[in-house]
């Protein structure tokens, strides 16, 4: 619902409120009324100067984050590349160790064919003419001496092939850590920059609203003087609640006759009423500056009430005034169903407000 209506607001309302008209002479209510629009307003900037130079600090501890971040990720990337490096060499050393033990294999494989051929254990040498019993001894017995020493010699290297694939899944593990923490940090990267880049938004839109309503306060302040009235002092600015709302106001007019069935400090950003097929009435007197639907909540009335000031009326069936329309405060703004409700939001500078100081 905020998002709706704050988006309503924003496309609808982008234009400041008129300063006051110049009446053909001067009033006491005249000035009582650009008074108090002179206190709103300085207040509204002051405000709204306080809010940029705390986006200002937190660009600042979003910038120090940044670069201490950015230290980080240098840090990582040497020891990534180290890693790197360290796998590349042990990539080539197990190639190394896996062709030597290949070549040996090979060896060993045709000694052992040979000792298929001649048996370790040659028949009676009766059998065996006496010119071939002397060369088969001799094979049996150089195949026996030699044969432990190449499966000494593979089986050491199938030993250090083993040592190098352990170490081997050891680095890569530890590479896909550092991978790990290196993806986390870009994007701890990405979102602190995303933020930082909408928080230096948001502080050029508050100086840009601030320096406005300064702009709106000194044009009141001439009107002032201009009509022999006295410029109200800073301090009393927030001297009471009733100050607080434009134009002076004391007090807001309950859209429904009844007690409301959700309230503020319940949670929600505004006051329900249940309201059967009943009138729903302005809050305080205004210019309509939308009337219309509204995805999901009916007809929706949104009054401008003064600078910065907006009252949200919301959960109609029908209305009774249209955009553009000058409302009195308590006049009738719609009816709604016969099962309705009414939802009544007050918004200061696009910020939900309580308005029970205001409500009886």
């Amino acid at each position: 619902m905020r998002r709706l209506i704050v988006s309503v607001l924003l496309g609808l309302m982008a234009a400041g409120p008129a300063v006051g008209q110049r009446a053909p002479q001067p009033s006491v209510s005249e000035l009582t009324r650009l008074q108090a629009e002179y206190r709103d307003e300085g207040a509204r900037a002051r405000r709204l100067r306080a809010d940029a130079a705390e986006a200002a600090s937190e660009i600042a501890e979003l910038d120090r984050r940044l670069s201490r971040l950015t230290v980080e990720v240098q840090t990582d990337d040497v020891q990534i590349e180290a890693q790197r490096a360290r796998l590349h060499e042990l990539g080539e050393r197990e190639a190394t160790l896996v062709t030597a033990l290949s070549r040996e294999r090979g060896r060993q494989g045709r000694l052992l064919s040979a000792l298929q051929m001649m048996s370790r254990r040659p028949p009676p040498p009766l059998l065996i003419p006496a010119d071939k019993a002397a060369d088969t001894v001799r094979a049996a017995i150089l195949l026996k001496a030699v044969a432990p020493e190449l499966q000494s010699r593979a089986a050491t290297l199938a030993g250090r092939q083993a040592e190098i694939g352990r170490v081997r899944r050891l680095a890569a593990l530890s590479s896909e850590r550092l991978f790990t923490t290196e993806s986390a940090q870009g994007d701890r990267r990405a979102e602190m920059e995303g933020l930082r880049t909408r928080k230096r938004e948001l502080n050029a839109v508050l100086r840009a609203e601030a320096a406005a309503a300064e702009k709106a306060a000194a044009v009141l302040e001439a009107r002032i003087r201009e009509l022999g009235g006295a410029v109200p002092a800073e301090e009393a600015a927030a001297a009471t609640p009733a100050a607080r709302l434009p134009a002076g106001r004391n007090r807001l007019t309950p859209p429904i006759d009844a007690a409301p069935s959700t309230r503020f400090a319940d949670g929600a950003p505004g006051w329900r009423w249940r309201a059967d097929a009943e009138t729903a009435r302005a809050p305080a007197a205004g210019t309509v500056a939308y009337a219309g639907p509204l995805s999901g909540w009916g007809d929706v009335v949104i009054l401008d009430l003064g600078p910065g000031w907006r009252a949200v009326v919301a959960g109609l069936d029908s209305l009774s005034v249209e955009a553009g329309d000058r409302v009195a405060d308590g006049q009738a703004l719609g009816r709604t169903a016969a099962d309705g409700e009414v939802y009544f939001e007050l918004r200061r500078d696009e910020r939900p407000i309580d308005p029970a100081p205001w409500l009886p």
